[in-house]
């Protein structure tokens, strides 16, 4: 494959038609016109040679080739996004863009007010909030900042723990009233439980840690904390949930007291090419503090 350097904003169009399937899915998401999407992708087909997409009766489909490309854009995309987060910032003030990662349930449960007090302290700051459960990659420039669940293992980032965030069993009063109060892990067996479906990086340091766990048997799997956290507040079943969490709920049920105690290890980390970026490293202080005070609290 001979791709000629073409325009990223052609390629940015390439990705939204992967993303969409269309060549309207693709104008819509871009603020293009069609005939713009086509005339990016006929650029790129010329480039390489060869097509790099198939019309089917289910939309666009990615050739092989296309598929080959897709990393490569990725890595332009974030490296494009990644400058324009720089360039947004003069060097000796708190203003521009930084981009932050976190877990779904860290990022809509427990972000919120610290970075609501970050930018009541920083107008000129503006956040750009990435939730996933997925492990984004910092050396890659997808975020400038990450809440992790795991420690960090590349050398060139910069790392602050900032605690262990407790895990405990819990379930809804109208569950329990229903099925009745489990009293250790034996009595689980029979009772609803909610859980995960893939095994992510802190679903394997939980297991890792607590091995009798892994026999657990889930009626309810998702890979989303936040949709398991609703499970378990609607009353669906038992699962592991935050402790601080959990208790601003009044109808939220602890059980199992005497079971091993669970926790998360969580770090907040950054490329430390950016130690010095003043956007970055308020950004970076502001979540170890507000991490280390919700910790505390629990």
């Amino acid at each position: 494959m001979n791709v000629k350097s073409e325009s990223w904003d052609h390629y940015r169009t390439f990705l939204a038609v992967l993303e969409e399937g269309s060549l309207s899915g693709a104008a819509r998401v871009l603020g293009l016109t069609q005939p713009t999407v086509g005339r990016h992708l006929d650029a790129l087909d010329a480039a390489s040679g060869t097509p790099l997409f198939l019309r089917t009766p289910r939309g666009l489909l990615p050739t092989e080739t296309a598929l080959q490309m897709k990393r490569h854009a990725e890595t332009m995309a974030a490296t494009a996004a990644a400058l324009s987060r720089m360039a947004s910032a003069a060097s000796d003030e708190v203003k521009g863009t930084v981009r932050i990662s976190a877990s779904e349930v860290i990022g809509v449960e427990v972000l919120p007010p610290i970075l609501a007090e970050l930018q009541e302290s920083h107008p000129g700051l503006s956040v750009e909030l990435s939730l996933s459960d997925e492990v984004e990659d910092l050396l890659r420039r997808e975020a400038d900042i990450a809440v992790r669940m795991t420690a960090p293992r590349q050398e060139a980032l910069l790392s602050r723990r900032a605690g262990a965030i407790p895990l405990g069993f819990y379930a809804h009063r109208r569950y329990l009233a229903r099925h009745g109060t489990p009293q250790s892990l034996g009595d689980l067996d029979g009772h609803r439980l909610i859980g995960f479906d893939r095994e992510l990086a802190y679903v394997r340091a939980i297991m890792k840690e607590r091995p009798e766990l892994a026999a657990l048997d889930f009626s309810f799997r998702t890979d989303s904390n936040l949709a398991q956290l609703a499970a378990i507040r609607a009353g669906l079943g038992i699962g592991m949930c935050q402790r601080g969490l959990a208790r601003r709920d009044k109808d939220l049920v602890g059980l199992l007291a005497g079971a091993p105690d669970l926790s998360l290890e969580t770090y907040v980390v950054m490329h430390e090419d950016l130690k010095t970026t003043p956007r970055c490293r308020v950004a970076f202080d502001a979540l170890v503090k507000g991490l280390l005070v919700y910790i505390a609290g629990e």
